[in-house]
């Protein structure tokens, strides 16, 4: 794992194939950043399943709604859901979608980012100004490439936990 930083501002996510250890950018999307936490100390991302893999784009995941594999989980509505928190106004940024990095998923509206998120596979600069960029992938890459491709994938795989790094 990669030497962690800011473990107030640093998401571990487990997968089955090992941990992905994610800086989040406070400074640049404070909101963001606070949700993400938020959600992670309440268990809320444990067993969401990633509902959308597009292979050489990127994977989603957090619906928190309708995305968990052990609680009521729906294979067709995942993606469809937030939490039961309030939306997020966009904390657009200069900062390109690279490989590896975390952007919040939205509608077509700007200001409609809740618990859902994507990591890149590749850069991805097309989406530059369009999605809030709030972290980036420090060590595991290796671990998101093997993630199930499929919208979604027939047995999609999962986030196993996601702890903020000063809580473990």
């Amino acid at each position: 794992m990669a030497e962690i930083k800011d473990p107030e501002n640093t998401i571990i996510l487990t997968l089955k194939d090992g941990p992905v250890v994610i800086e989040l950018f406070k400074d640049v999307a404070p909101k963001h950043t606070e949700r993400m936490k938020e959600l992670a100390r309440i268990g809320a991302y444990d067993n969401v399943v990633f509902h959308r893999v597009i292979d050489g784009f990127m994977a989603q995941s957090g619906d928190v709604e309708h995305g968990n594999a052990s609680k009521d989980f729906k294979l067709n509505r995942a993606g469809t859901g937030g939490s039961s928190l309030p939306d997020l106004p966009a904390e657009f940024s200069k900062l390109p979608h690279d490989r590896g990095t975390l952007g919040a998923a939205r509608s077509s509206n700007p200001n409609s980012a809740n618990s859902q998120f994507f990591i890149n596979f590749k850069d991805n600069h097309f989406l530059n100004g369009q999605y809030t960029v709030y972290g980036r992938v420090i060590s595991g890459m290796e671990h998101v490439d093997k993630i199930k491709r499929g919208e979604p994938a027939a047995d999609p795989d999962r986030m196993l936990s996601v702890k903020v790094a000063s809580d473990v």
